[in-house]
């Protein structure tokens, strides 16, 4: 009898390390093990190159009052925001076979959670346990077939986002879940088979962290990364992260080196920044005593100049003009403050917005759609519309400028010739719509999308947003991506030569 019990408790011991133990650390998580000691084992892998994971995993089920699932997981703590492209491989077994975003509190099989998961038959829903042993209960979204699926912690509230890629995000919340401070949170399989094994890829992970409460805006900043868009394909890249905030990434005419602005803390802060998209190297960029730089900055069509924004004029923005290799910045702009979004063709004109007092007894300064020579001169206005006019940008034939407008109630896109006529709107939907970009064949506009909670004239840092693209002419928006970003993401022409990627920065407070 001594010796059974021994024996047994060997045996509890063993089940324990299967649920409870960490395993190896993989790609962006810390640790990755099975948890709940299913029949099949697991594993989680990292294709660097492809910057992708690939999941097995066997399993009874993610549900009722026990789980059994492959976990890679990081501890965090706080508030964050968990997103990915995930796909099933196969045909699979069950229709119920599960694959997601999950938070926990121990490791525990029994543990509380809440997950953000999707079935292999399409079905998409939040599930949580709320106490350890409570059975699971569910909110089903109305969505299925969702391949985008995002989970995000705002103290006790957990709120599921998922969409099909290219669709927005439907979402369900549950509240006063409590999970404690520091949770296991991360990626997770189900076979929900234990004679099975299952495959899924998860693609674009990212685990966002926000700017931490009381931050003050255009005064504390988060980490910055540069990420690379195949807007066909969806295929996604990050090529290069940093905890100095850096902003609005210009392509230039090499096809491999991108330009951004710094907006900080640090040494570089308000200087333009060169990044090779191959080494990864980088190198500042030669503006004089021009170093107030903000993130309105475009290269001339042909590549050889740019046009920078700075706040010389006692910390309100002018334009200057100043060879795309550096060198002493020429000021082009009188009036302040005036910032730069683009360049004729030709080279004969750039297009820029400009807040202005237009009477004497206006209080604030009134925003609108500007050209100037690009030697200087005279300022044109081109819009008198109510509202803001903001982000001007020439087409690629210098037949149209589009830019964005207030004018109708939300910010939408909209475009006119160069000399002003012919306003006509692009989209009027249920979202706010920033700077658009036209591709260099002309062909395509990306640009900015805001959800509702943002007021129409305001672009802030460190929002949940939407990069979108359309035909030049108009029509039906499809999300390429979805970003935590805002102010800095894409405000400038930001296209490869070759018409296929588009370059844009989001954030996160874990960026070192």
């Amino acid at each position: 009898m001594k010796n059974l019990h021994v024996a047994g408790l060997v045996a509890g011991c063993l089940a324990v390390a299967l649920h409870a133990s960490a395993g190896s650390p993989v790609g962006q998580f810390s640790d990755s093990a099975d948890i709940g000691g299913p029949t099949i084992a697991g594993s989680t892998t990292y294709d660097e190159l492809a910057q992708q994971y690939r999941m097995t995993a066997g399993g009874i089920n993610v549900w009722a009052k026990s789980d059994q699932f492959q976990f890679a997981w990081n501890k965090l703590k706080g508030d964050f925001i968990l997103r990915a492209r995930v796909e099933f491989l196969g045909q699979g077994t069950d229709p119920h076979r599960k694959m997601g975003w999950m938070v926990r509190s121990t490791l525990d099989a029994d543990s509380p959670y809440a997950d953000a998961v999707v079935h292999g038959s399409g079905l998409t829903s939040l599930q949580f346990r709320r106490a350890k042993g409570a059975a699971t209960e569910q909110i089903e979204l109305k969505g299925t077939g969702a391949d985008v699926i995002q989970l995000e912690r705002r103290g006790n509230t957990y709120i599921f986002s998922a969409a099909r890629y290219g669709e927005t995000f439907e979402s369900a919340t549950i509240d006063n879940l409590e999970l404690g401070d520091e949770v296991n949170a991360g990626v997770f399989l189900c076979a929900h088979n234990g004679k099975v094994k299952e495959e899924a890829i998860l693609r674009d992970v990212r685990i966002i962290q926000p700017p931490k409460a009381g931050y003050v805006p255009y005064r504390d900043f988060i980490g910055a990364q540069l990420e690379i868009l195949n807007v066909f394909t969806g295929q996604l890249e990050v090529i290069y992260r940093s905890p100095e905030q850096f902003e609005a990434p210009d392509w230039l005419k090499d096809d491999r080196t991108l330009l951004v602005n710094v907006s900080g803390p640090g040494p570089n802060k308000g200087h333009l920044k060169r990044i090779d998209r191959i080494t990864r190297a980088t190198s500042l960029v030669d503006t004089g005593t021009i170093t107030h730089n903000n993130n309105d900055h475009i290269l001339s069509m042909d590549g050889k100049q740019l046009a920078i924004s700075s706040g010389e004029d006692k910390g309100r923005s002018v334009v200057f003009k100043v060879p795309a290799t550096g060198g002493t910045p020429v000021r082009l702009t009188a009036n302040a403050p005036s910032y730069a979004h683009g360049w004729s063709p030709d080279g004969k004109w750039i297009s820029f917005t400009g807040g202005r007092k237009l009477h004497p007894d206006d209080r604030a300064d009134k925003y609108d759609i500007y050209k100037i020579s690009s030697d200087g001169g005279d300022e044109v206005r081109l819009t008198d519309s109510p509202g803001l006019n903001d982000g001007p940008e020439f087409s690629p034939d210098g037949a149209w400028i589009y830019f964005n407008s207030t004018r109708t109630g939300l910010m939408q896109l909209w475009r006119m010739h160069p000399d002003g006529s012919q306003q006509e709107q692009l989209t009027n939907d249920g979202l706010n719509n920033w700077f658009p970009h036209l591709s260099p064949d002309g062909k395509w506009i990306v640009f900015i999308s805001y959800n509702q909670d943002v007021k129409p004239e305001n672009h802030p840092y460190y929002q949940q947003c939407y990069l979108r693209m359309m035909p030049a002419n108009g029509g039906t928006p499809r999300v390429i991506a979805y970003v935590f970003g805002g102010q800095g993401t894409i405000n400038v022409p930001s296209w490869s030569p070759d018409n296929t990627h588009v370059a844009f920065v989001s954030n996160s407070d874990n960026i070192k």
